[in-house]
């Protein structure tokens, strides 16, 4: 197959280059580098729209021994910036694949490199934070690459490019609420698990205004997660002001980030930001710890939060960052991680049922 055990390299912006062998597509891209510490979800991982010019270095070392299966893709197009692994098996022993990690990759020309020291890559992420990386062809002159690197500016527009373009829909049997989703980027888990809970839910692109989302009679308002610096998400940020208040909204990741904007807080990109399901959270309202799924380079700042209607309700034991919070008075709340996650720890799912309960109370006058 083409792509596979080809000669390619990555190179660093601070000139580093690990060279191995190439599988996916045979192209050339630019990224921001990050890595993630699942050990399992590759599947998940290069089809959350969140890692969109993003190229994923992936921790744990084997990678593609159950291949691809068509009922668990978090979006129906992948656009990941790359992937990086330590070693790829192109030969899954799952019953259920349908195709290879490789070939899903270059049908949607999304270059990967196998063979190369991702512990030292990951060490390098976490003492010197992300930064832009190549993928090419190992006889690419260095100072070529390093050119093409320094030049190379990331793109600012991620929610737009995967965002939804038109309003759809996903519906459930026996329905109770209607909720209405804001697409910047969601992970398809998400309305499964909406779904599960009674709700029809309808799915708008992220620049819909408040008018036509009102106009849909939502019982309440969701806001997915997505790529990028939440400040680009202009649209969304604008709508969160204009519709608190009057509607129950539940935002995740980007959602939340978007949700603490719009209530006047601040958000600031992180050092390397928190990808895997792995971090303990504390639930600052029970005092119980939860294990999370997440994936984001942006975070609120803490301090930003006094002054506001939200109250911190959640926060990372890692680094003590905000992870969750909430205005009652306002009917909204959000946490940065992924109560959804699929695979990973299901500790958050009650949020959906504390979701369900606010609709509940506002359709019968008991909030």
């Amino acid at each position: 197959m083409a792509g596979l055990n080809c000669k390619r390299k990555i190179v660093l912006e601070s000139g580093q280059e690990f060279c191995g062998e190439g599988f996916g597509a045979r192209t050339d891209a630019i990224c921001e580098l990050v890595f993630n510490t699942s050990m399992v979800g590759y599947q998940e991982i290069i089809s959350d729209p969140s890692y969109t010019y993003q190229m994923v270095v992936m921790t744990y070392p084997l990678i593609g021994n159950y291949g691809i299966t068509d009922e668990d893709f978090e979006t129906k197009t992948p656009t990941i910036g790359g992937l990086i692994v330590r070693e790829y098996n192109d030969m899954p022993s799952n019953f259920r694949y349908t195709k290879t990690l490789s070939e899903i990759l270059e049908e949607n020309q999304i270059p990967a490199i196998s063979g190369v020291d991702t512990r030292m890559i990951g060490r390098i992420i976490r003492d010197y934070g992300s930064c832009k990386v190549m993928i090419t062809d190992e006889s690419t002159p260095l100072a070529e690459a390093l050119e093409r690197i320094k030049q190379h500016t990331i793109p600012s527009d991620a929610v737009a490019k995967v965002s939804c373009k038109k309003t759809w829909y996903s519906r459930t049997p026996n329905h109770k609420y209607n909720v209405v989703a804001i697409d910047c980027g969601m992970k398809l888990n998400i309305i499964r698990k909406l779904n599960e809970k009674s709700c029809n839910v309808t799915v708008v692109p992220y620049n819909t205004s408040s008018e036509e989302i009102m106009a849909l009679k939502p019982d309440g308002l969701f806001l997915s997660n997505g790529p990028g610096n939440p400040e680009d998400v202009k649209p969304v940020i604008e709508v969160v002001k204009e519709l608190r208040g009057r509607l129950p909204i539940f935002g995740i990741c980007l959602g939340h980030q978007m949700i603490s904007l719009a209530c006047g807080a601040r958000t600031f990109k992180m050092k390397f930001g928190h990808r895997g399901g792995n971090h303990p959270i504390k639930n600052l309202e029970n005092g119980k710890i939860e294990i999370t799924s997440q994936n984001h380079s942006y975070a609120v700042d803490r301090d930003s939060v006094n002054g506001t209607c939200l109250k911190v309700t959640h926060i990372n034991l890692l680094d003590n960052t905000v992870e969750g919070v909430e205005s009652s008075a306002e009917k909204l709340f959000s946490v940065q991680y992924h109560p959804e996650s699929a695979p990973g720890p299901q500790d958050s799912t009650y949020l959906f049922d504390r979701f369900i309960d606010i609709m509940r109370k506002e359709a019968t006058g008991n909030a």
